[in-house]
């Protein structure tokens, strides 16, 4: 989890209310944070990941002021329309194709004000933008720049300019090797023979997105007032979710927010846009889930504790939060305003004797088998996506289809889990080889003769990534575990479009399929940027656990 530091007076001065230190303490340590140190000087916290908005000082404070009573309920915060645009090029749609854009003005920065800038941008890169991969942000001195701003992709030789903090000009694949931002984020543009780049309406380099800014264009400085802001990458509503958390706290600095236009082809869209979302409250749910047995009025004055508006029944959810999903979240917020320490212990009037679920000790002795064998297991999400589930596996799926996403990034429950590993290997294919990874969880696909309509089913997948690797190095993994639980297992020769004609078979047990395994398909590894040949299997943990079971 990512740890800020925080200026005590400066905290204080935004929070609106200052408490005794052990007050101080215990207030924060109930927020849902992690307090690790408190001094006259400083506040240290770790900040978990699904609240990136409370990783500066100021959307820290904005968190904890209505936290204690000091400003309670939903922050407003006014966007002026600056009829400024910014044009996507149609070139950029196949290396970092969206970008959210706004100027901020009426800044006033000294060098404390400049870093928290500096800590905003570093803490989102980190932990929201998942190391610039999913999102980069540039900050600029907006008086250094003419508008229109372009985003477009140009041949990395001829994007040409002097780099942040670096002596002389160069070109952009001579950053990727002579600059320290480029060696360490260089990877994010491999494979790709165009490189996305901000330019103004002189044609000025603003940056080379997610690598670096230009030294020109591209550092604020105490003598700046109005700064322009993008965030690029590869899901609109993620950036536009980032961008609202970095004007929330300028506006919070007391900076003035202003949106600007942007076209992206025949779409034209404007941000930031600060409105609040609505979620309808189910007050029935929330007490379900917290045994408690709360009425309305003080549901709604646990919500605006934790900076929501309340009305008609509803919700309005600030537009810098990004994990508001379902009514569990609002049931976890409605807990910290609460007070888990005011939560009362039950001992239940039924008495069991506690024993381990059995398909719980199968999976457990799964994963020691693979473990014994150098595999590292990953957690992977059960919210994926079409993109990863089926195009990059060159594969067609049926998905199941959240109702209400809140991102494209996360709208379907997967049904297979080798992308999910696919994934994790093309994130670190700057790490060296061989990679052994694998890991077991939930799948779903659509079955009316369940309740919900979606049948789960836990799956065990494991993926080889080295240059040596094949069929054979894999298959030798799935016999080891067939093996280790004395089940028999048939292998038959099949086609998948995933995986590599004549290198990929069904496993069946008692004449039941029960798994793929094989060499991924080279276009697939193309798909995720993966140079060396990768071998995998993916079996079905529920189906052979009952098999197992009935011998």
């Amino acid at each position: 989890m990512p740890t800020i530091r925080i200026n005590r007076k400066v905290f204080e001065n935004y929070a609106g209310k200052k408490l005794p230190t052990d007050k101080l303490k215990d207030r924060i340590s109930y927020l849902g944070t992690d307090l690790e140190e408190v001094n006259d000087n400083e506040i240290i916290v770790e900040i978990f990941p699904n609240r990136p908005d409370m990783l500066s000082v100021q959307g820290f404070a904005r968190a904890f002021s209505s936290f204690i009573g000091a400003k309670t309920g939903l922050r407003n915060y006014k966007v002026e329309h600056s009829g400024e645009k910014v044009i996507i090029d149609k070139s950029v749609k196949d290396v970092r194709p969206y970008t959210a854009c706004a100027i901020v003005r009426n800044m006033h920065f000294d060098d404390e004000k400049i870093k928290e800038v500096i800590d905003i941008q570093e803490k989102l890169h980190i932990t929201y933008g998942r190391n610039r991969e999913k999102v980069a942000i540039g900050i600029y001195p907006y008086e250094k720049i003419k508008t229109p701003i372009t985003f477009k992709a140009e041949n990395p030789e001829d994007i040409i300019f002097q780099p942040l903090e670096f002596a002389r000009e160069i070109n952009a694949s001579q950053i990727l090797e002579q600059h320290p931002a480029g060696k360490e984020y260089g990877h994010l543009l491999d494979g790709k023979k165009k490189f996305p780049v901000f330019r103004d309406a002189n044609k000025e380099v603003l940056s080379v997105p997610p690598i670096i800014n230009s030294h020109k264009t591209g550092k604020i400085s105490e003598k700046t007032t109005d700064i322009f802001i993008e965030c690029s990458g590869f899901d609109l509503e993620t950036l536009k979710k980032c961008l609202n958390i970095i004007v929330a706290a300028l506006h919070e600095m007391g900076g003035k927010v202003c949106s600007m236009d942007i076209t992206d082809g025949n779409k034209k869209y404007t941000t930031p846009d600060l409105k609040p979302e609505e979620i309808k409250v189910d007050i029935g749910f929330i007490n379900k889930w917290l045994g408690l047995d709360l009425n309305e009025n003080e549901i709604k004055k646990f919500l605006e504790m934790m900076g929501y508006g309340y009305s008609g029944k509803k919700a309005q959810i600030p537009a810098y939060r990004a994990d508001i999903i379902h009514q569990t979240d609002l049931a976890e917020d409605v807990a910290i305003a609460y007070g888990y320490e005011n939560f009362k212990e039950t001992i239940p009037h039924v008495a069991t004797i506690a024993e381990e679920d059995g398909l719980e000790a199968f999976k457990r002795k799964i994963s020691e088998l693979f473990a014994g064998l150098g595999f590292l297991e990953a957690s992977t999400y059960h919210l994926t996506n079409h993109e990863l589930q089926c195009r990059k596996m060159n594969a067609d799926m049926h998905l199941i289809e959240l109702a209400n996403s809140i991102s494209s990034d996360y709208d379907r429950l997967r049904a297979w889990v080798i992308p999910s590993l696919m994934e994790i290997l093309g994130n670190n294919r700057h790490h060296e080889y061989p990679q052994k990874i694998f890991t077991i969880g939930k799948v779903f696909r659509k079955n009316d003769n369940f309740g919900t309509n979606v049948e789960e089913n836990e799956r065990l997948a494991a993926v080889i990534a080295s240059e040596k690797t094949d069929y054979t190095e894999i298959r030798q993994a799935l016999d080891y575990l067939f093996r280790s639980i004395d089940a028999k297992h048939d292998v038959k020769e099949t086609e998948h479009s995933s995986f590599i004609q004549g290198r990929v078979a069904r496993v069946s047990v008692n004449g039941k399929n029960i798994a793929y395994i094989g060499e991924i398909h080279p276009q697939v590894l193309s798909n995720w940027n993966i140079e060396v040949p990768v071998a995998a299997f993916e079996i079905n943990i529920t189906e052979l656990f009952g098999i197992i079971n009935k011998k």
